[in-house]
């Protein structure tokens, strides 16, 4: 199951990822809570927030991977994991001292998915590079169990700490925690990458990988679904703290549970894909089971009555989650062309982080107007919907013989 960690690379790579994601989603649970506290528990504020680390998205990351097929994605990450550190530090100092206010928060909401942007498609197609084709399935669901790991940690620590000694102290150490990934990077053996050819500086190179895209209705179909169950069913950011907060009146370390118990499910998804990385089957046929599922828990979740059942229904949402997600990035990323793959994932992370933009508001918007679970409800039918149509346009190209299946 753990077969892409006898990479030396990538042993260093993951190793920095456990404690800098774990920062991540501590930083992530206290600025939610930072934001309700200072809006007076607005979920509109809230969705506002997300929205601003959102929206850099749509300018940067089609460039990002750009940048990721012409320079060392190495160097890049380094520049920007370093720079993401530099954003849970001044957060943390406005805090601890006192003087933060919610438009000090909006700025540097905005400025840290200015980094995410760039950072996520390089990172991505990254991966590829420390392990190699052969073990790209497993080591993109090895990320989602490091990934899910935090997520249970970083929310669980961040209730108690923000507690016992308040939301900056909590940035301070997400701060901190970029250390390690940046480390991890530094340390490792460039003669052991498995890089692909660069791409040279030309023009038009953003058009040619949307122009493979459009030529792919494979592609085209994948992609429009991850951007349909991305910005409407996974707005957890939104959605999690209000109904915490304003349905089950609980405090932070109550939204914390609630954060952890998806991510329960979630690093359960990712590590029964880790052990099915190895076994023959239709990834792209998985892609569309988890999304329909997904749809379907994520609603029933939204009725549900109770806390803890609320609770609990989040777990099987979260495993089906990380099911569409990891075989929908193995699909893109094993489908396409090496030199184009940071183009193709810098649409596919477009796509996947730009619709958030979109779904805090509209999120922040039902919230307000119809109440907290109706985000979640209608999120669930709309992914269950995608995937649906998803399915059917793909079973009508395949037999006019438009497509080869994606595997």
């Amino acid at each position: 199951m753990f077969r892409s960690l006898r990479e030396r690379n990538y042993r260093l790579y993951a190793s920095g990822q456990v404690v800098s994601l774990t920062g991540t989603w501590m930083q992530r649970a206290a600025q939610d809570w930072l934001v309700l506290e200072l809006s007076g528990g607005s979920p509109a504020a809230l969705g506002v927030a997300v929205a601003l680390q959102f929206l850099p998205t749509l300018a940067l990351t089609l460039w990002a991977g750009v940048f990721a097929d012409r320079f060392d994605k190495r160097m890049i990450l380094i520049i920007t994991q370093s720079a993401l550190g530099l954003c849970g530090f001044a957060l943390g100092a406005l805090d601890v001292t006192g003087i933060v206010v919610l438009w000090q928060v909006y700025v540097l909401c905005f400025v840290l998915g200015c980094f995410s942007a760039v950072d996520a498609p390089v990172r991505q197609s990254f991966v590829v590079e420390m392990v190699g084709p052969a073990q790209l399935t497993n080591a993109v669901a090895l990320n989602s169990m490091t990934f899910n790991l935090a997520r249970i940690v970083g929310p669980a620590i961040a209730g108690v700490a923000i507690t016992a000694i308040g939301t900056g102290w909590v940035f301070l150490f997400n701060g901190l925690s970029s250390v390690a990934v940046v480390a991890g990077l530094l340390l490792m053996d460039t003669a052991l990458l498995h890089r692909a050819d660069t791409v040279d500086r030309e023009r038009g190179q953003l058009r040619a990988g949307l122009r493979y895209v459009r030529r792919r209705p494979d592609l085209v179909v994948v992609m429009v679904l991850v951007f349909s169950v991305s910005t409407f069913g996974m707005n957890f950011e939104s959605t999690l703290a209000v109904i915490a907060r304003n349905v089950f009146q609980r405090d932070a370390d109550g939204y914390g549970l609630l954060i952890t118990m998806l991510a329960v499910g979630t690093l359960t998804g990712a590590t029964l894909a880790a052990r099915r990385s190895a076994k023959p089957g239709s990834r792209l046929r998985l892609m569309l089971i988890g999304a329909g599922v997904f749809g379907a828990l994520e609603a029933l979740a939204g009725v549900m009555p109770h806390y803890w059942l609320f609770a609990t229904a989040l777990v099987p949402v979260g495993i089906a989650m990380m099911t569409f997600t990891t075989s929908a990035n193995s699909t893109v990323q094993l489908a396409v062309e090496p030199t184009m793959r940071g183009r193709v994932m810098g649409l596919y992370m477009m796509l996947f982080l730009g619709g958030r933009p979109l779904g805090g508001l509209t999120a922040g918007w039902l919230a307000e107007v119809f109440g907290p679970r109706w985000p979640v409800v209608l999120g669930g039918l709309i992914s269950l919907t995608a995937a649906v149509a998803g399915a059917v346009v793909l079973s009508r190209q395949r037999k006019r013989g438009l497509i080869q299946p994606l595997g």
